[in-house]
């Protein structure tokens, strides 16, 4: 009977079903008795606020995750980062893979949807490669970071924080043990030691750029010309967001925030401001004690966010690249949406339209609704709900406010945030068949 249901579902479906399982199961570990620390409870709806946002790699907490959780209930949140950050088929077709089962063609077809790549060709070989290509960037992060830790925590506590925040970093899910000195506190203690900053947003940037361009790069190494148009538009999106967003932030932020710093605590901690709402959601700063206009164009990063089949959320960079190339197309009055000497096809700006305008609308709302459950700052609620649905974690100090009704909200959000609220949306009517007939043509005024 199982079988044939997962027959009857389409890839998509069967995705976020399977979400929806691992954050329900996730919840129940996480409201047994030794999950939780003496002294603190935990109800069904902060279990599920705390499992959505660990499995869909987020990083917003209604609780202090040192304080609160237990060594097993934090281990239980670990575990939801690293399934929501490969997507639990990668890991199903890895076990299936050392067991020697073969791959067939369905579950080639939820590799390639999982993983968001066009062609079915090479997927197991990709496979291997994100599996292998994960455990030795993790491995490495959490090397450096015990390394960092160890003269504050002592070498086995070290060692855990180090493996904990370089799985959070690199799948991109912000989640942090620093309540161990403060609550609420995450990277702000480590915003003078470059080693520790330069570390994690390589992992974030790494884990965001995507397993398709990892593959990429190893394929062809520095030879840019052989890149394939995906990889090349990443890469330079990649650059311009991180660098041009960390002058914005040091221009917004030199004499107000960062005015007490370095000239080099300054820079790095612009730059770490410009790579963490796409989309890590560790921060080094107050949030709250940014500027408006700071925490505006942080709104902006987070609704951007990284790579298609990547760690991170948001519409994605290829979203925005693609109607830039749109804009300047219609500006110049050119025919074809051209970049790097590739035409791109027309399907590439419907899909691309449609995901900005579905998760803009949905962000917009979802905010109109937060500020009228509780009456919260408009430009705080803004950063609330767009962290939430580009999978970010960063907050304006509202996450521990929330109120039942305001929490599911924020719980949807991510959800659809990781699973796509386009795709989620668009799988209830993969199976319909609708009839494509062409209506009488009428012409309507725009602008």
């Amino acid at each position: 009977m199982l079988t044939n249901l997962t027959k009857r579902l389409s890839g998509m479906q069967l995705i976020a079903g399977g979400f929806f399982i691992i954050i329900l199961t996730g919840s129940l570990l996480l409201m047994l008795p030794f999950a939780t620390k003496p002294g603190e409870s935990t109800s069904f709806l902060t279990a599920l606020f705390s499992a959505t946002s660990a499995t869909c790699v987020t990083g917003l907490i209604v609780v202090d995750t040192f304080r609160h959780w237990t060594v097993f209930g934090q281990i239980v949140l670990l575990t939801l980062i690293q399934i929501g950050g490969l997507g639990f088929i990668t890991l199903g077709v890895t076990v299936s893979m050392l067991l020697r089962r073969k791959i067939g063609l369905k579950e080639r077809g939820l590799i390639q949807e999982s993983f968001n790549v066009i062609e079915l060709r090479g997927l197991v070989r990709l496979t291997k490669r994100v599996i292998f290509g994960t455990l030795l960037f993790e491995l490495s992060g959490a090397i450096i970071l015990a390394v960092c830790f160890a003269p504050k925590t002592g070498w086995g506590r070290g060692i855990y924080y180090g493996i904990f925040h370089s799985i959070s970093a690199f799948c991109n899910a912000g989640f942090d043990l620093m309540g161990r000195y403060e609550p609420f506190s995450s990277l702000t203690g480590y915003r003078t030691h470059p080693v520790v900053m330069i570390t994690v947003m390589l992992l974030i940037t790494i884990g965001g750029i995507g397993f398709f361009v990892w593959n990429d790069l190893l394929e062809h190494r520095l030879h840019f010309r052989k890149y394939a148009l995906h990889t090349k538009i990443v890469l330079t999106a990649t650059l311009v967001l991180t660098f041009g967003g960390a002058l914005i932030f040091y221009a917004l932020e030199s004499n107000r925030l960062f005015s007490e710093m370095a000239l080099h605590e300054k820079m790095l901690n612009a730059l770490f401001c410009s790579v963490t709402p796409r989309t890590a959601g560790f921060n080094t700063i107050d949030v709250n004690a940014m500027t408006d206009a700071s925490k505006l164009f942080t709104v902006i990063l987070m609704f951007i966010g990284g790579a298609p089949g990547s760690t991170a959320g948001g519409v994605k960079v290829t979203t925005i690249v693609v109607l830039f190339i749109y804009i300047k197309a219609t500006l110049t009055r050119t025919v074809g949406y051209n970049i790097f000497n590739r035409r791109l096809e027309d399907a590439a700006l419907h899909k691309a339209a449609a995901i900005f305008c579905f998760h803009l609308t949905l962000a917009m709302f979802s905010t109109i609704l937060l500020c009228a459950l509780q009456n919260f700052n408009g430009v705080n609620a803004l950063l609330e709900t767009f962290s939430a649905i580009g999978t970010v974690g960063m907050t304006a100090g509202l996450t521990t406010h929330l109120n039942t009704l305001s929490r599911l909200v924020v719980i949807l959000l991510m959800y659809l945030g990781r699973v796509g609220s386009l795709s989620f949306a668009m799988s209830f009517t993969d199976k319909k068949k609708i009839a494509h007939i062409m209506q009488p043509v009428e012409k309507i005024n725009i602008g």
